[in-house]
């Protein structure tokens, strides 16, 4: 693996870091209820649609972790990251040492290690369950699930004591103002709600069409010109 996976050692809530970034667009777009009124998509998926013109996102399931007026962020959580284990992160970051590989526990085992997206791909995230906070460190999204980016929870996971469900991404999908609401308009997502088989499923090629089928649609059916779910 090139470079060096980035995570914080200490709580991050500088607006200047893609984790401080999101904190600042919840706490100053508080979402008043889930209600599709809202217009926002945190808390569901993105399907990419067939004729996705963007080859990084072709046929790619996104979990939307922030959005608002500001932008969107989220995490392509169908593309796992080839040739890079969960145990041999922990052994480059110095969380274990090398020796220890062997012995972590089945939870560490578990952990898929997903290409989160093109933006920052150096930089490691958790999706994890809500059973696992940490105080200005962990970003509560929706219906029980989570982002954390310090080191702590890799620690944490390593020793039995992290979440009962988590994934790595390294790096996240960015929208600008007002970009995602134009390619939805534009046929390029689909989207539906989020479930913890479609976020932590460690059968990562079935929850494409996992997805579309909670929509309703048969992905032998779905042509490029199919319009909006």
């Amino acid at each position: 693996m090139a470079g060096r996976l980035k995570f914080s050692a200490t709580p991050v809530v500088c607006k200047d870091t893609p984790i401080g970034y999101l904190f600042a667009m919840k706490i100053s777009n508080p979402p008043p209820d889930r209600s599709t009124a809202r217009g926002y998509l945190d808390g569901q998926m993105l399907i990419a649609m067939p004729a996705m013109s963007d080859e990084r996102f072709a046929r790619s399931l996104i979990y939307v972790c922030a959005h608002s007026s500001e932008g969107a962020m989220g995490i392509v959580v169908n593309q796992p990251a080839q040739n890079i284990r969960f145990p041999d992160l922990l052994v480059q970051l110095e969380v274990i040492p090398a020796s220890e590989r062997i012995e972590l526990p089945r939870q560490a085992e578990g952990v898929t290690v997903l290409k989160g997206g093109p933006v920052e791909t150096g930089r490691g995230f958790v999706l994890h369950s809500a059973d696992f906070i940490i105080e200005n460190s962990t970003l509560p999204i929706d219906e029980g699930i989570c982002l954390t980016a310090t080191l702590d929870i890799l620690k944490a996971i390593a020793h039995g004591n992290g979440p009962m469900s988590a994934v790595l991404a390294l790096g996240y999908a960015g929208w600008a103002p007002g970009q995602l609401e134009e390619e939805i308009q534009q046929n390029g997502w689909l989207h539906c709600a989020a479930d913890s088989e479609l976020i932590f499923g460690r059968d990562t090629d079935a929850k494409y069409e996992r997805a579309l089928r909670k929509i309703g649609i048969d992905l032998g059916m779905l042509s490029s010109e199919s319009g909006h779910a």
